[in-house]
């Protein structure tokens, strides 16, 4: 019982959220309330949007770096587009950072004509510059850069050199073990109090998470910045980094996003929850990248892209600089998304506009192609018709109520909903992406994505749903695929399709034996009639997995091709630890092979029924002794065609498990590592040996 109120006021909480007026954020205790008049100025009403020297170039920025990205930002359109701020993240200090007088001073190696010149250069470009510190104070081999006990001397420092915003990190600060909620409105009074009188907005940046970092109180955690931060500043991390210099992970962007969603309550015009930057191209594929731009921007965060811009694609570019996406996130209510009904694989998001119409996400956190549904009256809008706007295609559609679509797996689908007037409009109709139901005759388990293998066959449904309030006609469907398989539709199309009606229309695909491993796109092709329309279409694709071929003998399967492979922190690595820097050792014992991975991750490989029997010894890598004696522990299971057949349970540093696993019958192998329940923090863990008969 208690789960369900928990469920249900949580569905009442996120309704009246979005449609609650926008209020301003809370005082932050008695320093907030002390605050002169006109203290907390209107830096940046909407999201403040730019580029981070950090994800991309990592820890020794230069001028030269700088001064290029800058032109691209003009060159590119960004800049037009709101991306303005141009933020010099940390490690721009020299080795000793302040002078005898006490002053900062940049590396000349990095900076040689020292930093005005170049905020210059940035201004000139129609651009702001940001600039980075630390509440901490500098500890000489510890952490490099701190402003503790310089507060107004540096504030003073970054106002004379023109910067337009400061991000103050938190490293040195737990480091020196202090209160963030001190040492941040101290470093906000010193920037509203500058000696220049400069408005810079502040962006406050304590990334401690536990147990991601440790165990550390809540007070010192990013976590808990959203009870006093809105009364500082005009941002704030609400979560650990979104992943490291030159990787930013799908999942991550997940974890970022859902911790940012605690307090939506705290956000408005001037002040927002910051889940950290955008990542196009390092680490996401352009469907997860887009996802990653639709949920920042329906969460009112700050668009800071992460990449180095001048090496991005067209698509990349493209999908930062949508229009339509951008002015949800702009929007001058200020409002952040809240999630209506319950978390898990596929979910709904609605933002509320200043004009009263909603934004509506609907997420697939999942590995295959769902479709979404949700109502208007779910999401706040009463009425009979409805206008969708699929933000991302432009195309406007008309719905009775219900509002659906075909999302990808790591998809995202967004559209902006109002009432609908005048005459009648198209209908709103979902042609699904094509879903691998059935492989070989056996059927595909919802949420899996699909795998195939030369020489076999596989059943491919379309699904079109009419949402709108006429009917259309004569709904078809085409399948393509590669040169060389063949297709067969199965059934007949219906001639009608009514309104809150759907049809699935099904396909027979079959694979030449030696169709070429890798992903493979599978294109359908959907049109209808619409009265006074004609006939209209739609394209969507989705991709099936073929399989490298099975192994074949006595093999060590670390050597062989998997189908795919995640690791939580860089990549799986074949014997070696995770990282690559040392063999995988256990309880001081090396092994020549196996995998190093951290969680969560799940290896998977193609045995295609040829194997029988599977050796491994499990465990978590020595490394972890050379990190710290926090975390270090890890679940262990061997997964068979989604039958668990072998689970080691929670396992330590100081834990060793040897197994032998049957795996008869099995056509597809998960090798998959939890957390253990503690969150990743120095989970390096090994599959050692991996010796398969076959």
């Amino acid at each position: 019982m208690k789960r369900h109120l928990t469920v249900l006021l949580a569905l009442l909480t996120g309704l009246l959220v979005a449609q609650a007026p926008v209020q301003a954020a809370p005082p932050a205790g008695d320093e907030a309330a002390a605050a002169p008049a006109g203290a907390r100025q209107m830096l940046s009403p909407t999201p403040y949007m730019g580029w981070n020297t950090y994800y991309a170039l990592g820890g020794d920025p230069t001028e030269a770096e700088i001064r290029s990205t800058a032109d691209f930002l003009v060159s590119s359109g960004l800049r037009d587009a709101g991306y303005k701020y141009v933020w010099i993240d940390g490690n721009w200090a020299a080795p000793t950072p302040r002078s005898s007088a006490g002053d900062l001073v940049p590396n000349p190696e990095q900076f040689p004509n020292g930093l005005k010149p170049l905020v210059d250069y940035i201004h000139a470009k129609g651009l702001k510059a940001g600039i980075y510190t630390d509440a901490g104070p500098y500890i000489p081999g510890k952490c490099g850069l701190g402003s503790h006990g310089h507060y107004q001397r540096d504030a003073d420092r970054f106002a004379a050199w023109e910067f337009d915003a400061v991000k103050v990190d938190y490293l040195c600060g737990i480091a020196a073990d202090l209160d963030p909620k001190t040492v941040y409105t101290e470093f906000a009074k010193a920037l509203r109090n500058n000696s220049s009188r400069r408005p810079m907005l502040f962006n406050l940046c304590n990334p401690v998470t536990s147990p991601d970092w440790g165990d550390y109180p809540e007070e010192q955690q990013s976590t808990h910045s959203w009870s006093y931060a809105p009364g500082i500043a005009q941002s704030w991390r609400t979560y650990t980094d979104v992943g490291f210099v030159g990787e930013i992970k799908f999942k991550d962007v997940l974890r970022n996003y859902d911790a940012n969603a605690r307090h939506p309550e705290v956000a408005g015009p001037g002040h927002f929850n910051d889940p950290d930057y955008l990542g196009p191209e390092l680490g996401m594929n352009d469907e997860e990248f887009r996802t990653q731009m639709s949920l920042w921007s329906v969460a009112a965060a700050p668009l800071v892209i992460g990449s180095d811009i001048r090496e991005l694609s067209e698509t990349s570019l493209g999908i930062l600089q949508d229009r339509d996406v951008l002015a949800i996130n702009q929007d001058t209510a200020g409002v952040q998304a809240v999630r209506v009904g319950p978390a898990g694989t596929t979910e709904t998001w609605v933002k509320r506009l200043a004009n009263g119409d909603r934004a509506v996400l609907l997420l697939n956190r999942g590995d295959s192609p769902a479709t979404l549904t949700t109502s208007a009256r779910s999401v706040g809008l009463s009425g009979k018709r409805f206008a969708l706007e699929d933000v991302w295609t432009d195309r406007v559609t008309e719905s009775a109520g219900t509002i659906s679509a075909a999302v990808p797996a790591h998809g995202a689908a967004l559209f902006r909903v109002g009432r609908a007037t005048g005459k009648p409009g198209v209908p709103h109709v979902v042609a699904g992406l094509p879903q691998v139901t059935d492989v070989g005759g056996d059927a595909v388990p919802a949420g899996v994505a699909p795998v195939a293998a030369g020489g076999d066959s596989a059943q491919v449904e379309v699904t079109v749903r009419n949402d709108g309030a006429r009917p259309v006609f004569a709904p078809r469907v085409e399948l393509s695929v590669p040169d060389g398989w063949t297709v067969r539709p199965v059934g007949r199309a219906p001639k009608l399709l009514t309104p809150r009606r759907s049809v699935a229309l099904a396909f027979d695909v079959a694979l030449p034996a030696d169709a070429a491993p890798g992903s493979t796109a599978l294109t359908a092709t959907t049109s209808y009639a619409v009265t006074g329309k004609g006939r209209l279409e739609q394209e969507t694709a989705a991709a099936l997995v073929v399989a490298p071929v099975a192994p074949d003998g006595d093999v060590v399967l670390s050597h062989h091709d998997w189908i795919s492979a995640t690791s939580g922190w860089m990549s799986p690595t074949v014997d070696r630890s995770v990282g690559g820097w040392t063999p995988i050792s256990m309880l001081g014992q090396e092994y020549a092979t196996g995998l190093g991975v951290a969680s969560p991750s799940t290896v998977r490989y193609y045995l295609g029924d040829r194997c029988t029997r599977l050796t491994t010894t499990v465990g978590i890598d020595d490394a972890v002794r050379d990190v710290g004696p926090d975390g270090g522990t890890s679940t262990f299971q061997v997964i068979g065609d989604g039958r668990v057949l072998y689970d080691s349970g929670v396992l330590g540093r100081d834990n060793v498990r040897e197994a032998e696993v049957d795996l008869s019958g099995v056509r597809v192998l998960d090798l998959v590592v939890g957390d253990g329940g503690d969150g990743g923090y120095n989970d390096r863990a090994n599959w050692a040996g991996l010796d398969a008969t076959c």
